[in-house]
């Protein structure tokens, strides 16, 4: 997988991750893929249904000593 971005939103909580993702996404161009750094449980369920709801693909999305990263293609 061929990362374009990676967003580090350790230590925040909702709905941080997700109004910097999304501005995050803006920059991006379709097909690219953002990295999402998170410290924040909700976000599992929470960054799932915004990737769907906006027309992008959540690649992959697993959790790492606490951190959950997740792989989001732009639609």
């Amino acid at each position: 997988m061929n990362v374009t971005q990676t967003l580090d939103t350790k230590g925040l909580s909702c709905p941080m991750p997700i109004v910097k993702t999304k501005k995050a996404m803006d920059t991006l161009v379709s097909g690219d893929v953002l990295e999402v750094l998170t410290t924040d449980k909700g976000a599992v369920n929470d960054l799932s249904a915004w990737s769907k709801s906006s027309g992008h693909e959540l690649l992959e999305h697993k959790e790492e000593e606490g951190v959950f990263k997740f792989y989001i293609q732009k639609g």
